[in-house]
């Protein structure tokens, strides 16, 4: 029926109450940040992936698919927590089964789900990813619209986005109304609140209308940003085809008088990283692949795990090659595994592969 709100089963949603009228209603659930510790808020979306059960086909090829939890922005929020750092998600689900499991996989993963929102009239996104033969992801996105995509300004926590020590946001939940002006919005409670600024465009071209609307999209709050992650693919996309290698591309294109930290991310290859006072490489730990899904979610919970705590890492190189080296191995260990959440990292398992890649190089 249509409305009709059903919790059995749920565990993770204690008390529900009506906000902004019929259509959504806001979760009063975990407030796990902890209060001792530097918070990350991440804002975005939430969604369900399904993966198909076999690896190497296209999605028409799959002969079954199996559900789990996604959205970068979620999956940075979980590797946080997972590393024993503190973090929080704000975001919009449908008010429907998938959109309370989506909330209680946060509280099970000791991440703050107080900033979820649900809708009732859009459903929860859904996508279905699979990696073909050739090493390419594909996908296929059911977004018209979705649950996500209709957070409005006012159903901002605002509470929860001013404790953030980190704020940190991708590029999809600028492509439409209402969403964009939340995330405008919360981008600017943070900035005035003393949050340090983090951004992943996380590029996925066929969800904007076009690849103009998508670039102009991503560089329009590229200069608000205290620290930006970005791949070499995006590098290539976002300057129109330059080389992504090129240092003199990286700084004159894309580096901003704001700007604390570039990284270029190079997959097992490891990253690139620019400040204004130095740059360099550090290169990533050998590992046998097997899903690459979550990567690099993976790489910057690591980031700004270690950036949360140590604010000043920009300032020192050695402490910030550290950091780079334990993102990396983050991003290493997660595409051992399948599926982008279950995969994330505990900080006991980083520092074991740590010890063990410092043994080797010995």
């Amino acid at each position: 029926m249509a409305g009709k709100l059903t919790t059995g089963n749920i565990t993770g949603i204690e008390k529900l109450h009506i906000v902004g009228g019929a259509e959504d209603r806001t979760a009063i659930t975990n407030g796990n940040a902890a209060k001792n510790k530097p918070l990350v808020v991440c804002f975005g979306e939430l969604l369900i992936d399904f993966v198909p059960t076999v690896g190497g086909v296209s999605l028409a090829e799959a002969p079954a698919f199996k559900k789990a939890p996604g959205g970068a922005p979620a999956n940075v929020a979980v590797g946080v927590s997972r590393l024993g750092g503190s973090s929080a998600f704000v975001g919009k689900v449908g008010d429907d089964e998938f959109g309370y499991m989506l909330a209680d996989i946060l509280k099970q993963n000791n991440v703050d789900n107080s900033g979820m929102r649900f809708d009732r009239t859009a459903r929860t996104a859904l996508a279905f990813v699979t990696l073909k033969a050739d090493g390419e992801r594909e996908f296929m996105f059911f977004r018209h619209p979705s649950a996500d995509m209709r957070l409005h300004e006012s159903e901002l926590n605002t509470n929860l986005i001013k404790q953030a020590n980190i704020f940190h946001y991708g590029s999809i939940s600028l492509i439409e109304e209402p969403c964009k002006s939340a995330h405008l919005a919360a981008i600017n409670i943070a900035k005035k609140s003393g949050s340090m600024l983090s951004y992943d465009p996380n590029l996925r071209l066929p969800l904007w209308p076009s690849p103009e609307a998508a670039r102009k999209g991503i560089m329009s709050i590229w200069d608000q940003s205290d620290i930006i992650k970005v791949s070499e693919d995006e590098i290539t996309f976002l300057t129109g085809g330059d080389d992504p290698y090129d240092d003199n591309v990286v700084m004159k294109k894309l580096f901003h008088p704001n700007l604390k930290l570039l990284v270029v991310t190079e997959g097992s290859e490891g990253c690139r990283y620019y400040t204004k006072a130095f740059k360099g490489r550090v290169p990533g730990i050998k590992v046998k692949p097997v899903d690459t899904t979550g990567a690099g979610d993976a790489f910057v919970s690591g980031l700004l795990n270690s950036l949360a705590s140590d604010s000043k890492l920009f300032q020192d190189e050695k402490r910030l090659r550290d950091a780079l080296l334990f993102a990396n191995v983050c991003g290493a260990l997660t595409v051992t595994e399948r599926g982008a959440m279950p995969s994330l990292p505990t900080k006991t398992a980083v520092l074991d592969a740590l010890n063990k890649h410092s043994a080797s190089k010995k």
